[in-house]
């Protein structure tokens, strides 16, 4: 099967933002013109963003600074998608939210009930406003068996200088302290987030492409998933990474836009 038969029957592409459709405050050359061959060709987009340091709105309004026509500026992150989940499993119950303030209220807003002193499960984001007061409170209700939920598993958010730690070193500080990991992730590479894009676009996995840079959570998760897995070379991952690593993906271009004339 060639590459525009693998891509026929896909009519969403669920597509990593930062190092896959732009680096930093930069888009990637070709990341506009990809969004016009989806429209041309009647496919439709879904941003999907592990990093729940910032709200919807605000990835939204950056795209809009960007270009990005209406129609393509829908964004799933991570903390959409743990909300949903955390308000279906637990509901009208009390959450101690590690998070910052932009997703602190984006938390609110989507029906997350917040009781830092007296809750009933955990919800720790990616908070960069975290201090050691936050880390002890959290420690000690993850110590006392409540309910742990994380929205998402990377060690580190890419910076245009760099890294900074990301949720994931949270988790292995938590850890270190009580012995537990969360009982639960949302992001990528697993299925809490990959359930709420299928509600949001109503489509089956079969008709979705997983698009991104990473392979630890966009490949792995179109695969964990039987999502089309679609790697671009435009950010964390080199072509020898990629023909050394165990996570292979189902197609590897060098840019979003090397994927129009498959379209």
């Amino acid at each position: 099967m060639d590459i525009r038969e693998r891509l026929a029957d896909i009519r969403c592409f669920l597509l990593d933002m930062d190092g896959t459709f732009y680096l930093g405050n930069r888009l990637i050359e070709g990341s506009l013109d990809f969004l016009a061959a989806l429209e041309r060709t009647g496919r439709q987009c879904l941003f999907l963003t592990n990093n729940s340091s910032k709200s919807a709105a605000f990835y939204e309004k950056k795209l809009e600074k960007m270009g990005v026509p209406t129609p393509f500026r829908r964004v799933l992150t991570s903390g959409q998608a743990a909300a949903r989940y955390v308000t279906g499993r637990f509901p009208g119950q009390k959450a101690f939210l590690l998070a910052n303030e932009i997703e602190t209220e984006e938390m609110r807003t989507l029906g997350v009930n917040i009781d830092q002193a007296h809750p009933e499960y955990v919800l720790i984001a990616f908070d960069t406003e975290l201090n050691y007061e936050k880390m002890t409170m959290l420690c000690d209700h993850v110590r006392a068996g409540l309910p742990y939920i994380a929205t998402h598993p990377d060690f580190n958010c890419p910076t245009e200088t760099g890294f900074i730690p990301d949720i994931g070193a949270t988790i292995a500080y938590v850890k270190a302290s009580t012995g537990r990991e969360p009982d639960v992730i949302i992001g990528k590479p697993y299925a809490g987030i990959v359930d709420e894009a299928l509600r949001v676009t109503g489509l089956k996995k079969e008709e979705m492409a997983m698009v991104g840079d990473r392979l630890y959570t966009d490949i792995a998760t179109g695969r964990n998933f039987g999502m089309l897995s679609i790697l671009v070379l435009s950010g964390e991952t080199t072509r020898e990474m990629a023909g050394a690593s165990p996570i292979q993906p189902d197609l590897t271009f060098g840019r979003l836009s090397d994927m129009i004339p498959f379209l």
